[in-house]
């Protein structure tokens, strides 16, 4: 937010940004320092104040404020130091001159409003396809392989085919 040295020369916006960024303070520190742009935004909502949900995340970002956010970071991967890290036959080059050559493997999560999902996935580098995948409510070894087995099963590699698994180490 731009410093006004005379109030009277600042723009309308300017100046309900005053008014609008006091209010802000005051709902945010009635809160306990809770709330963030969605909460607040209604609470100025049940007050009268008609005011636009991005004018309120804008002003909070300008004075730096920001509510609690809910859950913690989720850690998909956590490696065993104790074994060996397998070499990595990639190095970051994805090409692959036919299917069933390279396929690189990795997973995810998604919040849905069950919970947390996991989703594991296959993709040949040559089709740039899925070609295995499976989602799961837990975070095991199985539901990973079990994309893989889908994907050696629906494609049939050959040991003609050489096929190098590419699964990232984080």
């Amino acid at each position: 937010m731009a410093i006004i040295r005379d109030p009277e020369l600042a723009s309308d916006r300017a100046k309900s940004d005053v008014i609008d960024c006091d209010d802000i303070k005051r709902i945010f520190k009635a809160s306990g320092k809770r709330y963030g742009v969605r909460k607040i935004w209604h609470a100025l909502l049940r007050e009268g104040n008609d005011i636009a949900r991005c004018t309120v995340e804008r002003l909070m970002k300008a004075m730096e404020i920001q509510g609690v956010v809910r859950g913690g970071k989720v850690i998909t991967t956590n490696p065993d130091t104790a074994q060996p890290c397998p070499d990595d036959k990639v190095n970051r080059e994805f090409f692959a001159p036919r299917p069933n050559r390279l396929w690189v493997s990795d997973f995810t999560y998604v919040s849905s409003w069950q919970g947390m999902v996991y989703v594991a996935f296959v993709i040949d580098v040559f089709a740039r396809k899925i070609v295995g995948w499976r989602v799961s409510t837990s975070m095991t070894t199985r539901f990973v392989l079990d994309a893989l087995n889908q994907a050696i099963c629906q494609r049939c590699p050959s040991k003609v085919d050489n096929l190098i698994h590419h699964s990232p180490s984080h």
